[in-house]
């Protein structure tokens, strides 16, 4: 019925080395976030929180919020912020690479609404 396919030597190490290199990314990126989350545990366990932002998402955040102050999600996104300046002022160990400096110059920001409004 069928005749057996013949690979040739070229095909066969292809083969074998896409399925080696599969494997061998996705066990490097399964130990490395596996890592990062024993990481994050240990400091959640000695510290009860951690930075949720590295510096440039939280610039990137500060800047989206600054551009759209009137959007449904302005309101959430500088709460947010807000607690992740708290938080790196509060903790002494970060999962971002925050410089003390960094940290020092962070503001949080001010509902405007809220500041005219009397609230």
């Amino acid at each position: 019925m069928f005749a057996p396919i013949q690979l040739t030597g070229e095909v066969w190490a292809t083969m074998i080395f896409t399925i080696l290199a599969f494997w061998g990314i996705a066990i490097w990126a399964l130990v490395r976030t596996l890592g990062q989350e024993d990481r994050k545990v240990e400091m959640l366990e000695s510290q009860d929180r951690i930075d949720t932002y590295s510096p440039r998402a939280l610039a990137d955040l500060r800047e989206w919020i600054e551009e759209n102050p009137d959007d449904s999600y302005a309101s959430d996104a500088r709460r947010r912020y807000n607690e992740c300046v708290e938080t790196l002022r509060g903790t002494d160990r970060h999962f971002y690479d925050w410089s003390d400096e960094e940290i020092e110059s962070l503001e949080r920001i001010d509902d405007d609404r809220e500041s005219s409004s009397g609230v």
